[in-house]
């Protein structure tokens, strides 16, 4: 196993890092804590997972309606994917995801040694993931998680157990930053930070001496740099920074809401100058881009003909006000119509691992209505301001040439 130990300050650390779905991780994390009984043991999880790890029939209770509601569909479509991935890599080897956290978490719990939970919130993590991404960034993301959902080839024992190998996580690291920097601070710098903040905290509590932090191996090197720093005092334990979604900028703000004002002003100056017909040939062109558009997106999803024409209906207003989208309401009508089942809930792991299980499993389906028909509108929002755009420019030099 790859550890690394540490005594700074007069407090021992013990950094393990895991592969998350390795059988030979679980045997040494619980022999590592039984053999040096530490006064404390550190898990890379938050509260939440913690609380759901055992909890088999969490998606049960899932309210698939107040999540879009809540404009968390998004979340739970990267949250899906990313745990199905972790499923299918520990599927050969037969070792579920987080079974070697819960390995340490037991061997603590045996021993009478408190434990304590040193992640980041998985929901404040991809927000702020998504958040700091550009369009750009956004899609590469999204195209990331689609094609790990969808990958077929299968990950031997071996290869996973080679994740611990700091070559081989030193590879891909360096990949995940130059394809997705945005994305890689997130999800490892700004967390190696955080893990390193909550294990020396909870190493100073009621006079405790020695730690260990069972963690993916990934982490270990940021995790002990840090750890290090905040021992001479270069660093505080304050997460309060990177513990939140980061507010949009002013610029950003403004130009959300420039755009739809924009748009509306060009439609308006077809009123104005070129009459009704001219006018009336705007709006016209606006609401056709973003209704039609949204409406294919909602049909390849497969959803009902209502919340086919609730995506068509509603996107040329949703399309102009930044507070809301179509796929929300799309998702919540297809929701209300075609309600999903237990058993959906029940299968929803295994079914997003395909395409056909999207259309099969009535819940992914109102995440593939949401997730399409935002992005049809999206498109039909680009496409009807540039038609806008060249129209307008178009009449208006008609008008000064003559």
């Amino acid at each position: 196993m790859s550890q690394i130990n540490l005594n700074l300050n007069g407090k021992e650390i013990l950094l393990l890092g895991t592969a998350h779905v390795s059988q030979a991780s679980c045997d040494e994390v619980k022999k590592a804590i039984v053999d040096k009984k530490p006064d404390c043991v550190a898990i890379e999880l938050d509260e939440q997972r913690y609380a759901s790890l055992n909890d088999k029939d969490r998606w049960k209770n899932l309210d698939i309606i107040k999540l879009l509601r809540e404009k968390k569909g998004f979340l739970l479509l990267a949250n899906l994917v990313l745990s199905s991935f972790q499923k299918r890599m520990g599927a050969n080897v037969g070792v579920q995801p987080g079974d070697e956290m819960r390995a340490g978490i037991d061997a603590a719990g045996e021993l009478g040694i408190p434990c304590e939970m040193v992640d980041r919130p998985i929901q404040t993590t991809l927000r702020r993931a998504w958040a700091k991404n550009s369009g750009p960034g956004k899609m590469k993301l999204l195209s990331a998680l689609f094609a790990s959902a969808m990958a077929k080839e299968q990950v031997s024992g071996e290869e996973i157990e080679s994740l611990k190998n700091k070559s081989e996580m030193d590879g891909m690291m360096a990949e995940l930053s130059e394809f997705m920097p945005a994305v890689k601070e997130v999800l490892i710098d700004e967390r190696d930070f955080y893990l390193a903040a909550h294990i020396w905290e909870s190493v100073q509590k009621e006079n405790r001496k020695s730690v260990i932090a069972v963690l993916g191996a990934g982490h270990l090197p940021g995790v002990q740099a840090h750890l290090e720093k905040i021992a001479r005092g270069e660093e505080s334990t304050d997460t309060q920074n990177i513990s939140s979604i980061p507010e949009k900028k002013i610029g950003s703000k403004i130009i959300g809401w420039l755009i739809p004002v924009f748009i509306v002003a060009l439609i308006a100056l077809g009123f104005v100058y070129g009459g009704m017909t001219k006018g009336i040939d705007l709006l016209s062109s606006w609401v056709i881009w973003n209704a039609a558009l949204a409406g294919i997106g909602a049909l390849i999803a497969g959803g009902h003909p209502l919340t086919i024409l609730m995506a068509a209906i509603g996107a040329p207003f949703t399309s102009l006000c930044p507070l809301v989208g179509v796929g929300m309401f799309a998702g919540i009508v297809q929701a209300f119509i075609c309600k999903p089942k237990v058993s959906d809930m029940e299968t929803m792991m295994d079914d997003v691992s395909s395409i056909k299980g999207f259309y099969k499993n009535r819940l992914l389906r109102v995440l593939l209505v949401f997730f399409l028909s935002s992005v049809g509108s999206s498109i039909g929002t680009f496409a009807g301001g540039s038609t806008l755009i060249v129209s307008v420019a178009a009449f208006f030099k008609g008008l000064f040439i003559k």
